[in-house]
């Protein structure tokens, strides 16, 4: 078969995308535990489920092979050996042995079969599901209000952050938070065991044991051999850094990256929540991610003298930066919300600069930020508008949405 991952720009033809339709991780959510779970509302499961359902008929339509996170996770844990181990290190890195209810959960998640167990590991365990054993040590008889053993995991729906593809290969990445560190583990069981991935020698790019973190919501792939990477409240520039000497060492096409920085705030959570390709020379953009001027801090990474090293050159102006790496004349940069004063935060909240390209000039958008999308239509872009009442709410668009698995050069 062709090689399961290929990924050189992010306007080819998109071919095939992993989603994770929203579950019962979703309904897990509380007002007191929003924060902890990254989130700032409450979605409204059937509603955000039928959203969900649309988005994914609508690639469909458009001739894309749609996967789904835990269809293939559960033909991935295809042994009793691969499963077991699976649970052992999701249990580990939830830090379940420090409260002594490992041995609990492990045999809770072995009473359901592999795609149940899967989903009730994304929904989260409440500790009134298990029966436990009599108390007998003071950290069990101390007052715990916490309800879950294991959290949920809501933001799986944002297949983007926890891996992205990249060449022929695959960033595995550490996530920022806490709340999401789990979720790349799934991608690292689907790459080693699918039989879809498994018998190809796929290059790992950045692996989520480093130290620091990079998510996939930064990760953009510019052109066969230009890589931008958000430095922003969740991709540290120690990662970038690693990133860079990886590919360099290891994959002759890519020449550069380009790092950008970008305010380290909620509302600016990766780079692609605030600038998005649409086409050969056309950019969306948040403006207020830009200073006085224009001027932004970016820097060029290339390949240095030797193996562990990186010349960097520091520029401003990211209109110049993007038509210097991509041999053009000049781009276009379209502002979300077409730069105004209240409609372009509120689109970019909702966001409105968060396309997914599915071809040149073709993206898809949520159907909220009509403003956004009728500036994207005066300059030529065909504009797919998806449900997004509930979707909405997570803070991500149809970009966080999707994980690109292959896609057509251009």
């Amino acid at each position: 078969m062709k090689h399961p991952l290929h990924i050189t720009s992010e306007i080819g033809e998109l071919k095939t995308v992993l989603l994770h339709r929203p579950g019962e991780e979703v309904e897990n959510l509380t007002p007191e535990y929003l924060h902890r779970l990254l989130f700032d509302d409450i979605p409204y499961l059937p509603i955000i489920q039928k959203e969900h359902d649309y988005f994914a008929s609508t690639l469909k339509n458009r001739g894309i092979e749609v996967l789904y996170l835990t269809t293939l996770l559960t033909e991935a844990l295809y042994t009793d050996d691969i499963k077991k181990q699976f649970v052992t290190d999701l249990l580990t890195e939830s830090r379940v042995s420090v409260n002594g209810s490992f041995t609990n959960l492990y045999e809770y998640l072995f009473s359901y079969d592999t795609e149940e167990m899967i989903k009730k590991i994304m929904a989260g365990v409440r500790k009134s599901e298990i029966e436990t054993k009599k108390k007998t040590h003071l950290y069990e008889m101390l007052e715990d209000h916490y309800p879950f053993y294991l959290d949920p995991m809501p933001n799986l729906y944002f297949t983007r952050d926890p891996a992205a593809t990249i060449g022929n290969g695959l960033t595995i990445n550490r996530m920022r938070e806490p709340a999401r560190r789990r979720e790349s583990l799934f991608m690292k069981y689907i790459i080693k065991y699918h039989p879809r991935f498994a018998s190809h020698d796929i290059p790992i790019w950045f692996n989520r044991d480093f130290d620091y973190p990079m998510e996939g919501g930064d990760e953009l792939v510019l052109s066969k051999d230009t890589i931008a990477i958000g430095i922003s409240a969740r991709t540290a520039a120690k990662a970038i850094e690693r990133f860079a000497l990886n590919v360099f060492n290891r994959e002759s096409d890519i020449k550069r990256v380009v790092a950008v920085e970008i305010p380290k705030s909620r509302a600016f959570m990766h780079l692609d929540t605030v600038f998005t390709m649409v086409d050969y020379d056309k950019f969306t953009i948040h403006p207020a991610i830009q200073g006085p001027e224009g001027n932004m801090n970016i820097y060029i990474l290339e390949k240095g003298p030797n193996e562990e090293t990186v010349k960097i050159t520091h520029k401003t102006n990211l209109m110049e930066t993007l038509a210097e790496v991509l041999g053009l004349k000049e781009v276009a940069l379209i502002p979300c919300g077409g730069g105004d004063v209240i409609a372009a935060p509120r689109e970019q909240w909702n966001d409105g600069s968060n396309t997914l390209a599915i071809a040149p000039g073709v993206v898809v958008t949520y159907d909220r930020n009509y403003v956004s999308n009728r500036l994207l239509r005066e300059h030529g872009i065909e504009v797919i508008e998806v449900l997004s009442s509930e979707l909405s709410r997570g803070r991500g668009g149809p970009r966080c949405m999707s994980m690109p698995l292959v896609r057509n050069d251009i």
